[in-house]
């Protein structure tokens, strides 16, 4: 290895560095209470070196978001594989839901916290993550249709419908909001709730 590419891999596996640390906090500590100083002093680093790799901690934060929607989209790519676009439909809303429940500080990052997407405007950049989660949902909706199902129904806001029902039923759960209301079986509504949907998609 030469010196440039031990180099790069130096530069890679210390903002890798960063990243898992911030993380950390984050989950122990909560995104507000942690700072640049405590992430440095975390992975014991100087605090001018993660300014080196990252502007502010909304640069972090969208690092570690984009993290998040590569994680969910290889377990989405297992699925590409279901040949029936319905059946693959199906699968993609537990795989969805599977990923709130085992990552929740993540999938609040990615889809309820602001600091991601303020980042991206301060940079006047795209939300790549999310359009390209969103065209893998379209996608399979629309094979949907071209076999026949969902008649009488417009693409787009019948692909953001049904990612907004499995985002709203996940962002409930993990804000603890299912245990807060009358609920007789609070504990697997969600995928309780997602089996009583899959019942509607089979009549359509």
């Amino acid at each position: 290895m030469g010196v440039a590419e031990r180099k790069a891999k130096e530069k890679e596996e210390l903002r890798s560095l960063i990243l898992q640390g911030a993380k950390k906090l984050f989950v122990q500590k909560g995104i507000e209470q942690t700072t640049i100083r405590s992430i440095a002093e975390a992975i014991d680093y100087s605090v001018g070196t993660v300014y080196v790799y990252f502007k502010d901690k909304n640069a972090i934060l969208h690092a570690l978001h984009t993290q998040g929607f590569a994680e969910l989209g290889g377990q989405f790519a297992v699925l590409f594989n279901v040949t029936d676009p319905m059946e693959r439909l199906k699968a993609m809303g537990r795989v969805y839901i599977r990923f709130a429940h085992e990552n929740p500080d993540m999938y609040e990052l990615m889809f309820s916290i602001k600091a991601p997407m303020e980042f991206l405007n301060a940079v006047n950049e795209e939300w790549k993550e999310g359009k390209a989660a969103f065209t893998v949902l379209q996608t399979t909706v629309q094979q949907c249709m071209e076999a026949g199902h969902f008649d009488g129904h417009r693409l787009e806001p019948l692909t953001f419908m049904i990612w907004s029902l499995v985002h709203g039923m996940c962002s409930l759960e993990i804000g603890q909001r299912t245990k807060s209301v009358n609920l007789q079986e609070a504990d697997g509504i969600v995928e309780q709730a997602y089996d009583e949907f899959l019942k509607i998609l089979d009549k359509l």
